[in-house]
């Protein structure tokens, strides 16, 4: 305990760093205070509860201002939407190909292009969301023509200035601005799913509820664990002589994460998993086996939707770990650079072998994200509220452990600089500075 207070005493003597804390909770309680400001027209008393499927996911990324009709009713998820579209293109389209290796110019116009993009998302989204999300009782502007009008536009620009929150937070902040919005949502509703959970138990139900925090904590440093394990593949250096000085030979590492796609096959899979159900409403009244498909695919409990859910995952994982990690770029930067793997020769050898460890180790991760993914549904099964069991796993619970760790390791980065013991006993968190092979 004495070491714990010695390091938050040394994280506020570093000015600069004490200065960039104090923005980010700024800026996040900004962002907090937005998500209960109610769009103009709508009577708030009278909105309806979106706590399930697709809806109650949105206002869990949010913080409740998806059920909320705030001015950030959509929040920045128009712009992770855009990034996805662009982050696609880049990987499939030449032009885009072109922009990412033109350095800070290509870069510039990516974000340019995102950011249009995103209005147009939103504008689209916003529509979908005045529509199918607010109950016509809570409109009370009588020109509904001016509401939707007036709507979009309020929930456009407070999409803008949720990205414009989320630079801020990356660049006079800690980082990772945008990760820090969403986990913020995620996390404000832990304290009251937390103790909604307590009340609900009551004193004759405590060693299930102490149960219920225990399997919670070891849930926690499984998901550590999947985010934080790599696999290290060493790379030998050959020494070059210039003049009187010898470069090169030093052994260095190309880390491959276990966890490579990180949550987006689980938001690939569960935007999926919406259709079934969706597409049986359809049919619901002529086709029984449309009746059960509706009716399966509807109950996140049931084995058919958990299987089809996890199946789904695993092949999404693959597949954004192909499209997001290229051996074949590895390989040619490492025999560009003089590099090799120490008994594999450089060119397609290396390329195969990268390729290789990296089907061996995403087949675990991908099961284990899984298993994650569908923590949240046995946890249900087990007695656990909803709200209280969304934080057993899933794409809450990831985005959280995720961006808690970075943020760690932005602090650890300040304190090491300025010759501070680290946030770990070790001075430094496991993985992080340790030689890294650059591709």
């Amino acid at each position: 305990m004495k070491k714990f207070f010695s390091t938050i005493k040394n994280i506020f003597s570093i000015e600069d760093l004490r200065t960039r804390i104090f923005n980010t909770v700024g800026f996040l309680i900004i962002f907090r205070l937005g998500t209960y400001v109610v769009l103009p027209g709508i009577d708030p008393s009278k909105l309806a509860d979106k706590a399930e499927g697709i809806f109650g996911l949105l206002d869990t990324f949010l913080g409740g201002a998806f059920n909320n009709a705030s001015i950030f009713g959509l929040g920045i998820m128009p712009y992770i939407s855009a990034s996805i579209v662009i982050q696609l293109l880049t990987m499939a389209v030449p032009y885009f190909q072109k922009l990412q290796k033109e350095g800070d110019s290509g870069r510039k116009k990516i974000n340019q292009i995102t950011r249009v993009l995103t209005i147009v998302i939103t504008f689209a989204q916003g529509s979908a969301y005045l529509a199918g999300a607010i109950p016509a009782e809570a409109i009370v502007l009588e020109n509904k023509v001016m509401f939707t009008f007036s709507s979009l536009v309020i929930l456009t620009s407070g999409t803008i200035f949720c990205m414009w929150l989320g630079e801020r937070i990356t660049d006079k902040g800690i980082g990772n601005g945008i990760s820090m919005l969403i986990m913020i949502g995620i996390i404000s509703r832990f304290p009251g799913s937390l103790l909604q959970e307590a009340i609900t138990r009551g004193m004759s139900e405590a060693l299930f509820f102490l149960l219920e925090l225990i399997a919670l904590f070891f849930v926690v440093m499984a998901v550590v664990l999947l985010t934080q394990a790599v696999r290290r593949i060493p790379v030998q250096y050959a020494k070059q002589v210039v003049g009187n000085k010898v470069y090169g030979g030093q052994r260095q590492y190309i880390p491959l994460k276990v966890n490579s796609a990180g949550v987006m096959p689980i938001i690939f899979a569960q935007s999926l998993m919406f259709l079934p159900a969706m597409i049986a409403s359809y049919f619901a009244d002529s086709s029984d086996v449309a009746q059960y498909i509706g009716a399966t695919f509807s109950n996140f409990q049931s084995w058919q939707y958990n299987l089809t859910f996890g199946i789904m995952i695993v092949l999404f994982t693959f597949f954004y770990t192909a499209i997001s990690v290229n051996p074949n770029q590895i390989a040619d930067d490492m025999k560009r650079n003089g590099g090799f793997i120490p008994g594999v020769k450089p060119g397609s050898a290396t390329s195969e072998f990268i390729d290789t460890v990296l089907t061996r180790v995403t087949l675990p991760g991908s099961l284990f994200l899984a298993i994650v993914a569908v923590m949240p549904a046995f946890a249900q099964m087990g007695g656990v509220s909803q709200n209280f069991a969304q934080f057993f796993g899933g794409t809450s619970l990831l985005i959280m452990v995720g961006v808690i760790l970075d943020t760690l390791q932005q602090i650890e980065s300040y304190l090491l600089m300025r010759h501070y013991e680290g946030m770990m006993k070790s001075g430094k968190l496991k993985g992080r500075s340790e030689n890294i092979a650059v591709a």
